[in-house]
């Protein structure tokens, strides 16, 4: 179970139990991925994550800022004077001529409206302007004038490492409206700053002189001394390939891919190449890796993941050497004389999506790239290198650093013990940016987070209530509706669905006028000293009561007119017009009930996270319907034009499983394959190939979660003994090359999991 630090555990509270935009920052080394999976992970909120660039938004496992947000590439101005500008070498965009990218389907603005979490990853990278034009976006989808729509936003970045991109011409505009380009300088961030929090427990590096050296060179403040002991580690003529386990940190690519390619050809030993599979839709701009791997028994080489299996048996950036090779295997041995055989890893590309049934946001995978997760080690530029961690490394320094180099660079080693410097390290070239070193003065303490924690749950908690019990937009939204059918003919099919409309909006505006009450009451309540938290607790838990039973009656009246709407010809536009009437009143009575379980929770002093908040109650709210609304159906003799299809409201009519954590990728494959799923079935579901399905078949049966029995019949698994203990002590490779194609690659891996030494 890993152990949070204080500033860590803030973070966590202030994402679940406030609307506190943050700005969650660090050294490298101090665990700020880590993070984020944890925030993902327990977060109760509906979540997207963005980044700047399109692996960045891989490796965090969400989308590109541009796409998400439909943005134009160019520059653009928080501005409708100034006119746009499109040539060959700019384009300018404002706030008028950015509108018309805005034009986004009813399920891309359902995820916008739904949104309560906003992750910006690498946000070192994201330009001013670019969060400008994100915040215009939301506040316009939403229609809410708050900073991002009303969206909590989550920072991460070290801004000492990659700087944002503009070009001279760019910034020739900008400036007339920015101090400078990161995303601090924005419009939005100037107006409502994020609260500033940096983690500083440095789980990298252990030696108390080199985080010295470390923190110094980050804070421009790197001494002369400094330099010279950091100097005494220069060895011009240092050899990588005649010192194994060492990497040489360059800071261009052209000469890392010299380094690794001269080395690759310098080994005697025979090539193979390892081609990626490709299922789906996953874009080469987003390639995670090489397409084609190149090795050689000998090579040096790294990963680039951490190892998903309970046994951790390597992490990104812990290097070693193919010790042998095949057309189907690696196997890799590190300093310790450890050899294992590497399996394929997948990358996802993935979109948001809402889930119909609780109006959640959910990941859905567009396609996968697999490809075993290592690198030609002999080399990396020093843009690559972040986030992975070396015990040896050299570092050619010969170049200019930009900003930031030089600390990013020395920073991915754990120790002085492993620095070999190629050229000397001086003065000029080291500082730091004077803008990010002087927003990093808005760090707060640990005082100041207590007792902004403190104020900002009580204010998210009013604020949810509030906006959970305000009704004036759903019901503007019904009367709006019921305009629609003026145009109708008294003998089209929509009409004669207006007086059920007239009936739904009246008992609505009886509603709405008890609920602004409640919400005048809520108001009242929290602005008094001392708070009466057990009184207010009270307060809900009576509106509930009142409230939930006459607004339930409203969803059952819409989802049964879905129901006889959706399967009839020549609606779907009055389906849609309906559709959009669901997600609003749903996502009120979902809230209803979280509200209420969010009380309790606070009244039994637990956190607010995902694990505490879901409840069968409200994951299951609108299947219950849609079941009952099916059995009424079919039991009764109402006239429509097709049968209604059941399966568009419950493919299983069943109760839906609460939304679990994320499992590992082989266990998911575990659930699908126990429920009667092959192997091309559980392929396509996942979309992976087969050859990936085969490994995750492998790896259950190693750890005895399934059978070989189960994947293989008795007669080839008689065949199989006999053949491996005809050739006992063989790798599968010289199996292979005796037996040609007799048994397949997948039958003799799946079968040596099964051995006692395997398991």
């Amino acid at each position: 179970m890993t152990t949070f630090s204080k500033e860590a555990n803030y973070v966590l509270q202030f994402i679940n139990g406030t609307n506190r935009s943050i700005f969650l920052t660090g050294k490298a080394g101090t665990g700020k991925t880590t993070l984020l999976r944890e925030i993902i992970k327990t977060t109760h909120k509906n979540a997207v994550i963005v980044a700047p660039t399109g692996i960045a938004a891989l490796n965090a496992g969400g989308v590109t800022i541009h796409s998400f947000f439909q943005l134009p590439f160019g520059t653009f101005v928080p501005d409708i004077k100034t006119p746009p500008l499109f040539t060959d070498l700019i384009k300018v965009e404002n706030r008028s001529t950015l509108r018309r990218h805005l034009k986004m389907h009813n399920s891309k603005r359902a995820i916008f409206r739904s949104m309560e979490l906003l992750v910006i990853d690498e946000v070192s990278m994201l330009r001013a302007d670019v969060l400008d034009a994100m915040n215009y976006v939301l506040q316009s989808i939403r229609r809410n004038q708050q900073p991002f729509g009303g969206v909590q936003v989550l920072f991460i970045g070290d801004l000492l490492q990659l700087p944002p991109v503009v070009k001279n011409e760019e910034w020739e505009i900008l400036k007339r409206y920015y101090d400078g380009v990161y995303f601090f300088h924005s419009e939005v961030i100037r107006n409502t700053p994020p609260l500033y929090i940096e983690l500083e427990k440095i789980y990298r590096q252990s030696d108390d002189d080199f985080i010295s050296i470390l923190n110094y060179l980050r804070n421009n403040k790197i001494t002369q001394r400094q330099v010279e002991l950091l100097n005494t580690y220069l060895n011009p003529s240092f050899d990588v390939m005649k010192n194994p386990g060492y990497i040489t940190l360059t800071t261009h690519n052209a000469t890392a891919d010299k380094i690794n390619t001269d080395a690759l050809k310098s080994l005697k030993s025979k090539e193979f190449t390892y081609t990626a599979e490709l299922v789906g839709d996953f874009p080469e701009k987003i390639f995670p890796i090489e397409f084609d791997l190149l090795l050689k028994e000998g090579a040096q080489v790294i990963f680039i993941k951490n190892d998903i299996s309970p046994e951790k048996r390597f992490f990104n950036g812990k290097m070693g050497v193919v010790k042998k090779l095949s057309s189907a295997e690696i196997f890799i041995e590190f300093e310790d004389k450890t050899v294992i055989e590497v399996e394929r890893y997948e990358w996802q590309n993935i979109k948001f999506s809402i889930d119909e049934n609780t109006k959640e946001i959910k990941e859905d995978v567009l396609g996968t790239f697999t490809q075993y997760p290592l690198k030609l080690a002999w080399a990396i530029t020093i843009h690559k290198s972040q986030g992975l961690t070396f015990d040896k490394a050299v570092l050619d320094v010969s170049r200019v650093f930009l900003p930031g180099q030089a600390y990013v660079a020395l920073s991915r080693l754990r120790s002085l013990e492993g620095l070999v410097l190629t050229s000397p390290l001086r003065m000029n070239g080291l500082s730091n940016d004077h803008d990010v070193m002087s927003y990093s003065e808005n760090k707060a303490t640990l005082d100041t987070l207590e007792s902004q924690l403190i104020e900002d749950n009580r204010l998210y908690l009013w604020q949810f209530l509030v906006k959970t019990y305000s009704w004036a937009d759903l019901v503007t939204s019904w009367h709006t509706h019921l305009y629609s059918y003026a145009g109708d003919t008294d003998r089209s099919k929509k009409s004669t669905y207006k007086s059920w409309a007239q009936k739904m909006i009246k008992e609505l505006d009886a509603l709405l006028i008890h609920s602004e009450k409640f919400v005048q009451q809520l108001n009242a309540l929290f602005i008094e000293y001392p708070f009466r938290f057990e009184f207010t607790k009270g307060r809900v838990e009576k509106a509930y009561n009142y409230f939930f039973p006459k607004l339930d009656h409203i969803v059952f009246e819409l989802l049964f007119t879905i129901a006889q709407v959706k399967r009839q010809r020549k609606m779907k536009l009055y389906y849609e017009e309906l559709a959009e009437l669901e997600d609003e009143i749903l996502h009120i009575v979902i809230n209803m009930k979280k509200a209420l379980r969010m009380l309790e929770i606070v009244d039994q002093d637990k956190l607010i996270c995902k694990a505490n908040l879901d409840s069968e109650d409200i994951s299951s709210y609108k299947i219950n319907h849609l079941v009952n609304i099916a059995n009424l159906i079919r039991n009764s003799s109402l006239e429509l034009e097709e049968d209604i299809d059941l399966d568009d409201y419950s493919s299983s009519k069943e109760k839906p499983k609460a939304k679990e954590k994320k499992k590992p990728t082989y266990l998911i494959t575990l659930d699908l394959w126990k429920e009667g799923n092959g192997v091309d079935d559980i392929a396509s579901i996942r979309k992976l190939t087969k050859t990936t399905i085969y490994s995750h078949l492998g790896k259950l049966i190693s750890d005895e979660l399934i059978s070989i029995d189960d994947v293989l019949p008795l007669e080839r698994i008689r065949e199989l003994e006999a053949l491996f203990e005809k050739y006992e002590g063989k790798t599968i490779s010289e199996i292979k090359a005796e037996i040609n194609d007799k048994y397949s690659w997948e039958e003799l891996k799946l079968f040596q999991r099964s051995l006692p030494s395997n398991a």
